[in-house]
């Protein structure tokens, strides 16, 4: 049973990071080069969301870090160095995968019929993997993308526009599908061994 669960774990961990990753290819083809140096609107995010509350920290970390890997690897990356390049995919993509702290309280709150209160912990769960995602493209701007910003204005303050602008909707439109989609199906994010009683 325990090498069956590790077997599907590894299995999920593939499919969601792949899905993860066409939604991230769509999104760039269809962003019309608003953000020229790397960023777009995407749900992309959603898949690494799915898989921190089905499996946990492990599930949430393991699928971010390998889609910020694949992104690399397949030449979707925005990289002028290779600090950058790790800090705005490995980094930012793994970290999203910190929503996975919330998952047992979803579950509970799940199982208790409480809607308000999971979609609480499951809202809170991707606005911190949001932000830690716009932490590490924020200072990578800073570091690394100075020269970028308009004459007159401080880097850091282009840093937190030009990320923000695609980060707080990009949060915003996860937090509303992730909700929707436990809402209609939550044993989508149940892990087998993970009971969730009494859930349709």
């Amino acid at each position: 049973m325990e090498q069956k669960r590790k077997t599907l774990f590894l299995v999920e961990v593939a499919v969601f990071t792949a899905l993860a990753f066409l939604l991230d290819m769509a999104a760039n083809f269809l962003s019309l080069k608003i953000w020229p140096q790397g960023g777009s609107l995407s749900i992309a995010m959603v898949p690494i969301f799915l898989m921190a509350y089905r499996w946990g920290l492990k599930g949430g970390l393991l699928s971010g870090f390998l889609l910020g890997l694949l992104q690399i690897v397949l030449g979707q990356a925005y990289i002028i160095h290779p600090v950058q390049g790790a800090l705005d995919y490995l980094v930012a993509f793994t970290v999203v995968g910190t929503a996975g702290i919330f998952a047992a309280a979803v579950r509970k709150a799940k199982i208790e019929n409480k809607r308000v209160k999971w979609l609480t912990y499951m809202s809170v769960g991707v606005l911190l993997g949001s932000t830690l995602r716009f932490m590490a493209h924020f200072i990578g701007g800073i570091v690394f993308f100075a020269d970028s910003a308009p004459a007159g204005t401080p880097v850091a303050l282009f840093s937190f526009l030009y990320n923000g602008s695609y980060m707080l909707p990009n949060a915003i439109f996860c937090a509303i599908i992730v909700g929707l989609v436990f809402g209609a199906s939550p044993r989508l994010v149940t892990a087998p061994g993970k009971s969730i009683n009494n859930i349709q």
